[in-house]
């Protein structure tokens, strides 16, 4: 049945894809499809518009028209259906596909592998398991017990030359992109890991372009969540590879 109420509208012309709206909004009603903030449902919107103050862009407005109604159960049902789909997402492929397979491993940045004839000598990496996309790692993953983690922008790696022996070693890193992924996944999976894996300290890597800023926030959201507070440091990188900000962020 539809009513006349209020409830979020999003300007295509001014949304430029950032994601600091996704997880602004506790009831999962928007989301980032191809670029833009779209609203999911009608019926997930409450019209309150808690997400407008985080657009920095003044995409978002509400207006009053004919929608349906704004259901509490249908919220919680979607939610929780979102929690089972990354959850089953965590177990390996029928098919024994790598990219999902939890596997953990010895480091070689400290390993000596000697000169390679008519090659250029090469860094040893730093990855120290996999997977690493944010999607594929487990909450209950056993390298995340009591880790130092690490979560980095997908773009940072290729943009910062020494990754992997500045930020990298030491550590478990989870990467992905919160301009064309699945925020408020993004949110569930850190919540189920903040609750399980006792992590010591936060490292979040981002480049300086505007979709990257709500990775932090997001993790900062996660975290409350979860009632856990849990020492975080972001790194900016600029788009030249250079590093142009540090800082201690509170919980």
């Amino acid at each position: 049945m539809k009513l006349m109420r209020r409830i979020v509208e999003i300007d295509e012309e001014r949304c430029d894809g950032c994601g600091l709206c996704v997880p602004a909004c506790a009831e999962g009603a928007l989301q980032i499809v191809d670029g833009k903030a779209r609203l999911v449902g009608d019926k997930y919107c409450d019209g309150l518009g808690a997400c407008l103050g985080e657009c920095p862009n003044d995409a978002i407005r509400t207006i009053e028209r004919e929608a349906e109604a704004f259901d509490e159960e249908a919220v919680q049902e979607y939610l929780e259906s979102k929690v089972q789909d990354e959850n089953a997402g965590d177990a390996v492929l029928p098919c024994g596909c790598p990219s999902a397979q939890v596997q953990s491993f010895t480091s070689p940045l400290s390993r000596h592998e000697g000169p390679r004839p008519g090659l250029k000598p090469v860094s040893p990496s730093a990855l120290g398991h996999w997977p690493v996309q944010i999607r594929l790692v487990p909450a209950k993953a056993p390298f995340l017990k009591g880790a130092h983690l690490l979560i980095a922008a997908d773009c940072a790696p290729f943009a910062y030359r020494n990754f992997h022996e500045d930020f990298l070693a030491g550590k478990v890193v989870m990467v992905g992109c919160p301009k064309f992924d699945d925020v408020q996944g993004y949110i569930q999976k850190f919540v189920e890991i903040f609750h399980e894996a006792e992590i010591k300290s936060i490292t979040v890597v981002v480049m300086e372009v505007p979709c990257c800023h709500g990775l932090p926030m997001l993790v900062k959201k996660a975290m409350k969540l979860a009632g856990q507070s849990i020492p975080m440091e972001q790194v900016i990188i600029g788009t030249r590879g250079q590093i142009l900000k540090k800082e201690q962020l509170a919980a």
